[in-house]
Order: C-alpha cells, then structure tokens, then sequence
C-alpha cells in the first residue's frame, strides 16, 4: 500500500510504503474526543459510483485491499453500526476477533472484537440470526448486539429480540441517531465505524453527525442503476476535506474529515 496524499516529506518521491500493519494503524488513529463520539463511516463503490455489485451487495465490489483495511478499521472501533437492511442483504454477523490486531486492542483496553449496533424502525430481524445468537461467543466478551429502535417498532417484534439482543427505543416514529450515539457514549463505546448502508449513511451526514467518511474505489465497472454511497435527500452546507489517499493494485483508498469551519450548527434530530 502506497501513501500517496499526503506526502511525508517535500523532498519524497510522492508514496509511502504503508505496508506495516503499525503504520497503516496509525494513519487511521481515532482522534481523542474526550466524552463524545467520533463517528467514521467505511464505503465502498465502483469507478462509476454504484455501491452495490450486480447482486445487490457492496461485498462484491471489494478487493483485498478493501478488506484489510476493513479489518484494520473494525479492530479499531469500539462499536460497529449498520442498518437493518444492509445487515439483512450482507448477511451481516457479529464481528470476529481477529488475531493480527488482538494485541492493538487489548492495549487499547477493549475486547476481542467490537459489538454490533443495527438500526431498525420495523425490527424486521430474526432473532434465530447469527448476529444475536453468537454475539458473545464470537466478539469474546459478554456483549450483546444492540438494536436502536422506535416507539412504534411492533411490539411483538420488539419483545421477541429483547430474549436476544439489548433493544433501545431512540426515537418515536424514526430513529434519533444524536440519542443513539449519546447511549453508546455512556456505554463507553465512542470509536464508532458506521458500515452504511446508503440510507442509514445519508441520515447521519444530514444531521451533520458524520465526522469522517473513508470510501474506497475499486477498479470495476457496474453500469445499470446501482444506488450510490448515500441513498435518500439532497445534502446542504457539506464540505470535506481529504485527509489521505491510498493506493495499491489500482485500488484508491481514501479518507475524509468534514469541514465544519463554514457549516450551520449540527442539528439535534434525525428526519
């Protein structure tokens, strides 16, 4: 993997070898947030922005390259989020440990592997599914997957995954993600890695609450009418600014901070 943005030195000749799994970590520290959360999104899409390959599944898209930084960026988080949907369609499982950063998290005092947190206002997930019943056993430690809810989620639903998972109502009639985030701040869950999808994503970066996006380009072609990274209204007033690119067998991998310097307040609701 080649550095190329930004360049260490002036006189460099324009890479970086990030080859080391110590230095790779290090480009994608999470900053220090005190008592808030720092929430970074991970996306993948082709060359002609689709997120999704012909069946449907942004897995399809994705290189090694892709994935090892995937891994990298799991092992850092305190907590994976995603939504129901893209859980559903990705065949979603709680994350496994794995052991090439088990030694980085442990001296970042967390456990094995990050819990999940799924967003869902129908609770249209089977409690039967992996990423209940195996939480604990494959993340190592006594974690369930959370589920962030809605008041008017069908109660039935709602009680059956409670037998499974920690079920928190955040909200009315739409998810509150500001009131989501708060409650895995309290749990001391601050590092959070969003995994889409493409209309989760597009709640958080219009209530503002996103604060770094890395999106990976793949050397592939997808045609059709694939969704792109962020699926639902037009975005206001949102600047970024690009914090590095990496390259590596035609993958471009990069990483981007929002520019809030010119930008409104941040809203304190969700549509």
């Amino acid at each position: 993997m080649q550095l190329i943005y930004p360049t260490p030195d002036p006189a460099a000749d324009g890479a970086r070898d990030l080859g080391n799994a110590a230095d790779l970590a290090a480009a994608y520290a999470y900053p220090d947030t005190g008592d808030g959360v720092w929430l970074r999104a991970n996306m993948v899409n082709s060359i002609d922005g689709a997120a999704q390959g012909p069946d449907g599944r942004s897995g399809t898209l994705s290189t090694p390259s892709d994935q090892r930084v995937l891994a990298l960026l799991r092992a850092l988080a305190d907590v994976v989020l995603v939504g129901a949907g893209t859980a559903r369609a990705e065949r979603y499982g709680p994350v496994e440990p794995d052991p090439d950063y088990a030694e980085l998290r442990k001296r970042n005092g967390q456990p094995p592997a990050a819990p999940m947190a799924v967003v869902s206002r129908r609770l249209e997930l089977h409690p039967s599914s992996p990423l209940f019943t195996h939480a604990t056993e494959m993340t190592g430690a006594d974690q369930r997957t959370i589920v962030f809810t809605v008041e008017s989620a069908p109660p039935e639903r709602r009680s059956a995954l409670e037998e499974v998972a920690d079920v928190i109502v955040a909200g009315d009639h739409d998810v509150h993600m500001p009131a989501a985030l708060e409650h895995l701040a309290a749990r001391g869950l601050r590092r959070v890695l969003c995994e889409g999808g493409p209309q989760l994503l597009a709640h958080v970066a219009r209530a503002d609450l996103l604060d770094e996006l890395c999106v990976t380009v793949t050397p592939m072609l997808t045609g059709g009418y694939a969704t792109h990274i962020l699926d639902g209204a037009p975005i206001e007033h949102s600047r970024w600014a690009l914090a590095h690119l990496i390259e590596d067998d035609s993958t471009l991998i990069t990483r981007w901070l929002a520019d809030r310097s010119q930008a409104p307040d941040r809203t304190d609701a969700m549509s």
